[in-house]
């Protein structure tokens, strides 16, 4: 049972581990470089402790100058191995007492302990196996060198045992700058307040109190407080048998680096703006509006408005110059076509790569940085302080290349600048038609005039209604070709008014095409960078 406990354990840590690397990953070029290389440092300790011996427990002695933790250290391995002296600091260099030696030489190595004994049995201590117990110098020490080997190992033991006195259980020095960043490691911590041999009896139980609602200030509230003295041996028994207990469970090393992971973890989380007051969940993210609000900003920076005004007066013009009067419609000719004007009328199969619109100026740019601005910020609200950041550069990622792949977008759409109408040729046939029979009722005016006037025979001409039927052709072909005309005025206006919104829809597509390609799939590509750092922040957290 306890070999499928510690399967689980291990896989259970695995998992975590892997989680926080996944977010440091993703975090990388977005968060504080310190919080980053601390979820470093987590994940290089680890793989370097899981490689070790894992049927080694590491158990370290911490303590303040004048503590007593050597004499403890030696009451507790039945030893007077470590130095014990009036002079201090005594521990200048680590000491390791081992059990079971074999395989501790690589994990001893890693922790550069260099001085290490062999231990003796000791009743209520070594029956598991397995102890590693490292005397260690004062981590208050005057000596630096002496602080930050005390320092090192504190982040690498499997058990810290934090050793006070009641001279200095509650120096805030001590709590502050030692005991209270290990807040997390609870489960891995001991707790012991020796030399209680100088308290009157009166005063241990009160001693022991105050110094148990200072660890619950400091995150330690779960662990409790064992009572000893290295002097005359009181409460050593059960601090072996304490130590013997973490040691039996062969917990400890997956216990402290889980801690570790949360740590890490959480100042991931800090460096992620997860403490804010305000914006510290999932980002908004992008809906249907924000693509539709930015491709209208875009639009409207480039002038999508003035090419659809010119393919409904293009159209306009086309259609007066196939369908109005012929005798007038050559005059539209000398009108230049705007869609020309603005190279976006196609000549045969060929396609356009420009357009002849205004380049951006910086009116334009501006309109485009504040439509993107707008829609970066509304898809990273909720989103933490650097996250949101990134999410909004991300957006502008492609703030160069953007006015380009606009101009591109609008003009390569389809504006059906040359599709004909199908009335347009009706109407001209019928234009034409009404022409001839003018043309043809004056000739035959003419040719009667002119027999009139050289005093030749006029013959009769048909009438209908009592009217000359060349004056009835003339006048019908007059009426008939003046009312089309107007007629086409009409019919020209509603199929620009089309023509237009159906060159509108299409612009809008191209522009929300490229906004989709430079605009909005980094964005949401730095969002789901976000989210998947959230959802490995939290595995990692546990």
């Amino acid at each position: 049972m306890s070999r499928h406990r510690d399967a689980r354990t291990e896989s259970a840590l695995a998992r975590r581990l892997a989680a926080l690397n996944d977010a440091r990953e993703l975090g990388e070029g977005r968060l504080d470089d310190a919080a980053l290389q601390q979820a470093y440092d987590v994940l290089d300790r680890a793989a370097s402790r899981r490689s070790l011996s894992a049927d080694h427990t590491v158990v370290g002695f911490f303590g303040a100058t004048g503590s007593g933790k050597s004499s403890l250290f030696n009451a507790v391995a039945a030893t007077d191995a470590a130095r014990v002296a009036v002079r201090r600091p005594t521990t200048a260099e680590p000491l390791a007492m081992v059990w079971q030696p074999e395989g501790s030489g690589p994990l001893l190595d890693w922790l550069e302990v260099a001085e290490r004994r062999e231990g003796g049995p000791v009743p209520g201590l070594t029956d598991g196996g397995g102890l590693v117990l490292l005397d260690l110098p004062d981590f208050d020490s005057v000596q630096r060198a002496h602080r930050e080997t005390a320092e090192r190992l504190a982040g690498q033991v499997d058990v810290l045992v934090w050793v006070v006195d009641p001279q200095k259980y509650a120096d805030a020095a001590i709590h502050n700058e030692f005991i209270r960043p290990f807040s997390a490691h609870a489960a891995v911590t001991l707790v012991v307040l020796n030399q209680v041999d100088r308290l009157a009896g009166a005063e241990v139980k009160p001693v022991l109190a105050s110094l148990s609602s200072i660890l619950d200030r400091d995150g330690l509230g779960k662990v409790s407080v064992l009572g000893v003295s290295a002097v005359t041996g009181e409460g050593v028994d059960e601090l072996r048998r304490r130590v013997a207990g973490v040691v039996k469970a062969k917990q400890a090393q997956s216990a402290r680096l889980a801690a570790d992971v949360a740590v890490a973890a959480g100042r991931l989380g800090a460096a992620a703006g997860a403490g804010e007051a305000a914006g510290a969940g999932e980002p908004a993210g992008v809906h249907q509006q924000d693509r539709k609000a930015l491709a209208a900003g875009l639009a409207d920076a480039v002038h999508v408005e003035t090419v659809v005004s010119a393919v409904r007066t293009s159209y306009r013009l086309e259609a007066t110059r196939r369908t109005g009067w012929p005798v007038t419609r050559w005059m539209s000719r000398f009108r230049k076509d705007p869609l020309r004007r603005l190279s976006l009328r196609r000549e045969g199969s060929s396609a356009v790569n420009r357009t002849s619109l205004p380049p951006a100026g910086a009116a334009e740019q501006a309109q485009l940085d504040s439509a993107v601005r707008d829609f970066a910020d509304a898809i990273s609200v909720g989103a933490p302080g650097p996250w949101r950041a990134s999410i909004r550069a991300a957006a502008r990622t492609s703030r160069a290349a953007l006015p380009d792949a606009l101009d591109q977008a609008v003009a390569s759409a389809d504006l059906k600048a040359n599709t004909r109408a199908w009335w347009w040729p009706v109407f001209s046939v019928v234009q034409w038609l009404a022409l001839l029979v003018a043309v043809g009722g004056l000739a035959w005016l003419g040719v009667l005039a002119v027999l009139g006037y050289f005093q030749m025979p006029v013959p009769d001409v048909p009438r209908e209604l009592g009217w000359p039927l060349p004056t009835l052709m003339v006048a019908a072909g007059v009426v008939v070709g003046i009312v089309l005309a107007v007629a086409s005025k009409f019919i020209a206006a509603a199929g620009a008014r089309g023509r237009a919104a159906s060159a509108r829809r299409r612009l809008r597509e191209g522009v929300s095409g490229a906004a989709e390609l430079l605009v909005v799939a980094p964005a949401e590509a730095e969002i789901a960078r976000c989210r998947a750092f959230q959802e490995a922040l939290a595995a990692a957290g546990g």
